[in-house]
């Protein structure tokens, strides 16, 4: 399918934006260039109530959004990481995503705000998402979440982020995790497969900008062969729990998160795979832009209210 007409002038009008890739000007002003990104996000829609509040980390205190779609309890919840190639986004980005999400799927989202590299690299964000999954849990009760459905996501580096977190969970015993939802993540850093070649240069995110955005997130060579790091890295994928992956035809990490779909199938993990065709990296928050974003949302609230009822 070729891209959507909408797409195509979003991406057109991206290309004569001026704006200088992210290795090409300072982190504090890329990240500048990005205060305008909430209106291609989309307008944030009603919900019940949205609690903005900070939890202690482990080097850090971190800002968290819980996102209530009605005031019954407990609720599941879905405690999610954004993307952002672990140096850019703030919560505000992800307004209206979170809420589209929780109104949905009728379940409570907690976003947080882990600490970004290249200041603070791997392990720090990895530790910060951790470390808010197993506050989730601990003040579960309060919270009003049923402990027994809890899940995490995220999209890029946070689909990254969720991934590892679920190796951890399961490789610690911490917390049994109903789901983990994958949108479009980033868990090999080689880069190698085809769709980096494909999908590299036209679409968005370039090859080259995941390279850099890689490189500030890892800053030991020893971080590759860590798989909480890079996901792909594990020996093992058995036991991990069931995993809705979502990829985009336009995006360079489109075999990205198919490989590792496969990797989690053939270790007997439950999986459910889409792709969504005509469409780029990133246009889960891209509201504003495509429909195919609610779209995405309400397919991810029906899989995961699917595999919550099993």
């Amino acid at each position: 399918m070729p891209l959507r007409p909408e797409i195509i002038s979003f991406l057109e009008t991206r290309a004569t934006s001026g704006l200088p890739e992210v290795w090409q000007a300072p982190v504090a002003e890329i990240r500048a260039n990005l205060e305008g990104r909430p209106a291609q996000s989309g307008i944030p829609e009603e919900i019940y109530a949205v609690e903005n509040r900070f939890i202690p980390g482990p080097t850090a205190d971190l800002a968290i959004r819980i996102y209530r779609p009605h005031w019954h309890s407990p609720l599941p919840v879905v405690v999610f990481y954004t993307g952002g190639g672990w140096v850019l986004n703030s919560l505000d980005i992800y307004e209206q995503a979170m809420r589209s999400l929780a109104n949905k799927g009728q379940f409570i989202v907690i976003a947080v705000n882990y600490q970004k590299a290249p200041e603070h690299p791997f392990p720090i964000p990895f530790d910060d998402c951790y470390a808010t999954l197993l506050w989730v849990q601990k003040n579960a009760e309060k919270l009003g979440i049923d402990p027994n459905q809890i899940g995490v996501g995220g999209d890029s580096a946070g689909g990254n982020l969720a991934s590892a977190v679920a190796l951890k969970a399961r490789d610690t015993g911490d917390v049994k995790l109903a789901f983990q939802v994958l949108i479009y993540p980033c868990n090999d850093n080689a880069l190698a497969f085809e769709s980096a070649k494909t999908n590299g240069t036209d679409y968005g995110l370039t090859t080259k900008a995941m390279k850099w955005f890689w490189d500030q997130y890892l800053s030991k060579k020893s971080d590759i062969k860590n798989h909480y790091a890079v996901p792909v890295a594990a020996k093992d994928f058995s036991g991990l729990a069931p995993a809705i992956i979502t990829t985009a035809e336009f995006d360079l990490l489109l075999d990205d998160g198919y490989i590792y779909a496969q990797l989690l199938k053939k270790s007997g993990v439950q999986v459910i795979y889409r792709e969504y065709e005509g469409l780029i990296h990133g246009f889960f928050s891209m509201a504003g832009v495509t429909p195919a974003a609610e779209e995405l949302h309400q397919d991810l609230c029906d899989e995961i209210n699917a595999l919550l009822m099993r």
